[in-house]
């Protein structure tokens, strides 16, 4: 899976969703704002970096969490580090909605006892425990859960939450059965990392009937855009590489989706609800799926990506909120996800662009995603018919 280099397409900073309405998301603009509570100007984040020599080994940074680890399981240890974890609180959108979720529906919180997968820092925690929560079980299997277990002492709630170290499949709880899960699982394209089939578990095995999980639904929507420059940086580079044909990784690259934030001026065509996902119902197989899409185009153009992102909602909320990773919303660290096509596609205003998706887990690891993509066009000027197959590791 790759990462643009340098600056991104678009430097908005929160969360988005897509122009039209689906009967089930408002417009995200009036989404963002009302989850978030925050005018562009209190949303600005001023981004500071230091360069920093790592020639010499300081006790300090020996002491780092995770500084002595060479875990196999990348999964996890990526989360022992705290660049991660700052990406994700600084994210505006993420941080502030879960916040805003957590405080405004105390009653869904006070006096119960919370479940929170995948803790992290504890934020999530924090908030639940500050919004009257009986008690919080906070699991985190990476060694940030040192640090969130001195974060939770450190801001007096050591007597309400309880930090677990270890993976939800092989610990414990105190208790038979909580009131509310809350998570914040989702990866890039949605599904990678694949943390949701770990949610489902805690859903199944302690989450009272009748009880809340937060949150509860997320929809994953395609559009296309034209996006020439980029692609000929990214995916002809390899033609000709001072003088030298390395065509052979641009196959490869071909089959890496890019995590970027796009123009939302790049969109050629409508955004397809692709399929949507109930928590609190679906079973752990649902992640793997197969949905026909129709990308009708808006506007004579080329075609040289196809753009996959999601919603995310908290519907049991007094009041819908939720937040959009769209690329016509305010930008989050989830950006959006990039499928560049072998084929330019020259469309015509009116024009359909015909396939479907194929999503499941990767049988050897699971945390990757295999993505296998049909589409045709029969157009006035394009005529073309091909599969195409991508991979999230």
């Amino acid at each position: 899976m790759g990462k643009r280099k340098g600056g991104n397409r678009s430097h908005a900073l929160c969360s988005e969703k897509s122009g039209s309405t689906n009967g089930y998301l408002i417009t995200s603009a009036k989404m963002t704002t009302d989850a978030i509570g925050l005018d562009d100007e209190d949303a600005t984040i001023t981004e500071e970096r230091a360069e920093s020599s790592n020639l010499e080994d300081s006790p300090e940074a020996e002491a780092l969490v995770g500084s002595d680890k060479t875990s196999a399981d990348y999964y996890f240890d990526s989360y022992s580090h705290f660049g991660i974890h700052e990406e994700m609180l600084k994210d505006i959108v993420r941080t502030k909605t879960y916040q805003n979720v957590i405080y405004q529906n105390s009653f869904i919180f006070k006096n119960k006892v919370v479940l929170d997968v995948g803790a992290g820092t504890g934020i999530l925690s924090l908030f639940c425990a500050k919004a009257g929560a009986k008690h919080v079980y906070a699991v985190e299997c990476s060694l940030m859960a040192d640090m969130a277990k001195e974060i939770v002492q450190a801001n007096g709630f050591s007597d309400v939450i309880t930090i677990l170290k270890g993976k939800v499949e092989e610990i414990e709880l105190p208790v038979a059965h909580v009131d509310a899960i809350i998570s914040e699982w989702m990866g890039y394209f949605l599904l990678f990392e694949n943390m949701l089939n770990t949610v489902l578990y805690a859903r199944d095995k302690w989450l009272i009937n009748g009880g809340i999980i937060l949150p509860d639904k997320v929809s994953l929507y395609l559009t296309a855009i034209e996006d020439a420059e980029y692609k000929e940086d990214k995916i002809e580079f390899w033609n000709n590489v001072y003088g030298f044909d390395m065509s052979c990784i641009k196959k490869q690259a071909m089959m890496e989706p890019l995590v970027d934030t796009v123009d939302h001026n790049q969109i050629v065509t409508n955004c397809q609800l692709l399929k949507t996902m109930d928590i609190s119902k679906m079973a752990a197989g649902d992640v793997s799926f197969t949905v026909p899409f129709k990308l009708v185009a808006e506007r004579n153009d080329f075609i040289h990506a196809l753009v996959a992102y999601f919603d995310v909602s908290f519907t049991k909320c007094h009041k819908l909120m939720g937040f959009s990773t769209g690329p016509r919303s305010r930008a989050t660290h989830w950006k959006q996800t990039v499928l560049y096509l072998e084929d330019v596609l020259t469309i015509c205003e009116g024009e359909a662009l015909l396939g479907s998706m194929s999503v499941e887990p990767n049988k050897r690891n699971p945390r990757d995603i295999e993505i296998m993509l049909k589409y045709s066009l029969d157009g006035k000027r394009c005529q073309v018919s091909r599969t195409q197959y991508y991979k999230m590791r």
